[in-house]
Formats: C-alpha cells, structure tokens, sequence
C-alpha cells in the first residue's frame, strides 16, 4: 500500500514507529508537513498539493494533526476525504475529540462515566459553578488545552474563583470540574485501534503534580483494566468515531470516569509501557480497512 502521513515533525518517535512497522510490511509511508499543504478546492476533481507536486495515489492518510494546528489540518484532511482517500481518523471524529465540552456532552448522552463538570459563560456564576462541581478543591480546564497544559486545581474556594475569574475575564472558555482525590494523581490510558483494546498503561504524574501527563514529567507502566475500564475506552471511541485513540480515565470510588479521548496519541508511552507493538498493530489495521472512498461520517454529534 502507498500510505500518507500529515504532520509537522517526522523525526517524532510515533512517526519514525509507524514508518518502520510500514515498511516492514511492505507498504511505503511519506510523511508531509501538514502546514506546507495546499488545495485546490473544486467539485469534481479536488486535489492537494506538496512542494509543486500533486499527492495523489495513496490508500490512506494517518493524520497526526497537533492541536495547534487543528482547524488547517482539518481541512487538509477533508480535502484527502473529498478526493476519495481512506482516513485512519476521519476528520469529523478529530474535530469531535479536540473540542472537550463537545465530547463530553457525547459521553453524557451515551452514559458513560464522567467526573461532575460544569459549564458557564458569565463570571458573575462562578459561585454556582463551584457548586455544581462540588465545591474546592475543582480542576479548572481550558476548553481546547492539550498534554495538561491549561489545567489548574483550585485547591480552596477562594483560590479557584480567582482562577475562574481570570480566564473568563481574559474572555478564554473554561470546565470546572470535580477533583478525584482517590485517583492520587494517576490515570489509565487505554490505547484503542480498531474498536479493540490493544495496550493500556497506568501514568503516575510528577512529585507534587496532580496532573499524571507524561509530557509534564510523569511515568508510565502496565497496568492490568478492568472489563468495566474495558469497556468504556471502546465505547468512547465508537462514540468519538475513532479508529485509533488514547482513553484517558480515572479509578473513582463509583468506577472509571473518562478525563480525554487522544486522537493522536503518541506511542512511546504505551510501546515503553507494554513492550507490544502498537506501531504494527496501526498500519495492520489500516491494510485491512482502508478502502477508496470509504469516507463516511461515523458517530454522532
């Protein structure tokens, strides 16, 4: 198979990982910086184009779009869909993941475990958004942060209303939502490819960080999930509409409670942590499903 890939660094362990277990197999993987991508956006023969050249050909595109980048990535991606080429992670799904109320609200509505987040425009409703969250200590999180950039705790009421009032007054959007204190600062990443669980690990974050990222410090190692935990990573991606993501939950006293869905989740982490080969896992998936055309929307909302 001739496969693509966007993003912007193709020195990144991930993307080194997916070309070789590519190659491997006997499929090419390019690799093309996603921002050098330009379109000629027509009905009937859309077409994309790199470094004067048309990139046409492929059977696939593994879009691994940095949430810095997602409203032009999104739109190349669409544009690749639009000329008939099977993505790993659709666009809509991506574009689902990337915005946390918007999933939220999806998990809500599907019914699956959440921790107790409330939503306000107004300042002048902090107050009650405290309340609905329980009350300090809160996690205060900007609405489109990634890798626990843009998350604070608000460890007394006081301290998380002038958090709260801060960014609102800076007009940026924030979830306010309750503190698992029973999590001790760790979360499950369970790594889904193909509506299965193929590798999960438990993080633990940094001494005297609440935030369990790997990016900030933290560490990573295997850890056994329950059928419950199990179940709800497969059931958020399906909702997602994700055929490879990250589901990032916490061990609550009432079970697991879902923090983020990773559309581009990195594989150093979980190939460290596992020893598996999530990397091979990827592109077997992709040679068995992708097809031309095959672009349908999947999920809802």
């Amino acid at each position: 198979m001739k496969l693509l890939m966007l993003a912007r660094n193709a020195n990144l362990y991930s993307h080194k990982r997916l070309v070789e277990a590519a190659e491997q197999r006997g499929h090419t993987l390019d690799i093309v910086n996603t921002l050098r991508v330009y379109m000629n956006i027509t009905s009937h023969r859309p077409q994309a184009f790199y470094d004067g050249k048309a990139l046409t050909g492929y059977d696939a595109v593994i879009p691994r779009i940095g949430a810095s980048i997602t409203q032009y990535g999104l739109a190349v991606l669409r544009q690749f869909e639009m000329m008939g080429v099977w993505p790993l992670n659709e666009s809509v799904a991506i574009g689902r993941s990337r915005d946390k109320l918007r999933s939220l609200q999806i998990f809500a509505r599907a019914g699956l475990g959440l921790p107790v987040t409330a939503f306000a425009h107004d300042p002048k409703q902090t107050d009650e958004v405290l309340k609905i969250a329980g009350g300090a200590p809160v996690v205060i999180k900007l609405l489109e942060g990634t890798q626990g950039i843009g998350v604070v705790l608000g460890e007394t009421e006081k301290s998380a209303r002038s958090v709260i009032e801060a960014f609102r007054g800076a007009n940026v959007s924030v979830l306010v939502q309750e503190f698992i204190k029973e999590a001790s600062a760790t979360d499950i990443r369970a790594f889904v490819v193909g509506g299965k669980v193929v590798g999960a690990m438990q993080r633990t974050g940094a001494e005297g960080d609440f935030r369990s990222n790997l990016h900030r410090g933290g560490t990573a190692k295997m850890v056994k999930i329950t059928p419950e935990e199990r179940s709800t990573a497969i059931r958020a991606a399906k909702k997602m509409g994700l055929n490879v993501c990250g589901v990032d939950m916490l061990r609550s006293n009432h079970g697991p409670v879902i923090m983020e869905v990773n559309s581009s989740p990195g594989l150093e982490g979980i190939e460290g942590a596992t020893g598996k080969d999530i990397a091979g896992q990827i592109i077997d998936y992709i040679a068995a499903h992708a097809k031309e055309g095959k672009t349908a929307t999947k999920g809802k909302g």
